[in-house]
């Protein structure tokens, strides 16, 4: 098994790709735990093909602004501490604030996330999306305009930052895996465009 002690850059066709697998793992657990109790999840609504789903997922938008995507508007509830000091610890990594944040919650390996690229107006061009992981591994896939793909196994404590052209050109994944049990928390902390 490889050790990690320092984040490596990935080569990418058209945008820049940070990837740190074991960046958080001392704290992971506890991460995990605490926010698996603390956060007010919620299950959200959506519309594919017409008619109204639930997403495959829970979730919560966390931070200082309304975020839309999917075609709705999300109000933020107020920074838990620990979230809070998460992404001031990714500043530090990063080189720049967060002032808002994605929580996912997959329950098990049925919960997924499609196709898409983070490429809403209030990002900005070209925004930094700092990933974090906690819990069950699940498999991350990458797939450039050209049809290029990437893949990576995202593990508990790992850090992914996406930047530079990413959204423009890739989009990304997190596809079902139905033998997977564990819970998996997702957390992309984000700047609006209106606050750089």
């Amino acid at each position: 098994m490889q050790l990690w002690s320092s984040p490596e850059w990935l080569t990418l066709n058209q945008g820049c790709l940070l990837w740190w697998p074991d960046a958080f793992a001392g704290e992971a657990d506890y991460w995990l735990a605490q926010l698996s109790r603390d956060i007010p999840w919620q299950q959200h609504r959506l519309t594919m093909f017409g008619r109204e789903v639930n997403e495959p997922r829970l979730s919560c938008w966390m931070g200082e602004w309304a975020y839309r995507y999917s075609g709705r508007e999300r109000a933020p509830v107020p920074w838990h501490p620990l979230v809070k000091a998460m992404a001031e610890r990714l500043e530090s990594i990063c080189g720049q604030p967060f002032d808002g944040v994605l929580l996912n919650l997959y329950r098990n390996g049925n919960d997924s996330m499609g196709w898409h690229a983070d490429d809403e107006p209030e990002l900005g061009r070209n925004p930094t999306i700092a990933s974090v992981s906690l819990g069950a591994t699940r498999r991350f896939l990458l797939r450039h305009h050209s049809g290029e793909q990437q893949e990576l196994w995202l593990e508990h404590g790992s850090l992914l930052v996406m930047a530079g052209e990413m959204q423009h050109h890739w989009r990304h994944a997190l596809p079902k895996m139905v033998r997977t049990q564990g819970v998996r928390i997702n957390l992309t902390f984000r700047r609006s465009a209106r606050q750089a």
